[in-house]
């Protein structure tokens, strides 16, 4: 009998833990989850080549500008 309590203890643990978790990563995420280490944020999307206008990502023109290959 109190072997299914304390499970029963366990699960709810984990669960408030993980939905904590969450919760705390979608409201109040650190600053390395906002942006590179180049200062891109997350989930830009990418801009169009003026010439060729093939999808150029914003943290290869950020690389170029910057002088690394």
């Amino acid at each position: 009998m109190w072997q299914r309590l304390l499970l029963r203890l366990l699960v709810a643990l984990s669960a408030i833990a993980s939905i904590g978790g969450f919760l705390w990563m979608t409201f109040a995420p650190p600053p390395g989850m906002k942006a590179t280490r180049d200062g891109v944020p997350y989930f830009t999307p990418p801009v169009i080549h003026p010439i060729s206008g093939e999808a150029v990502p914003v943290a290869t023109l950020v690389r170029h500008y910057k002088g690394e290959k």
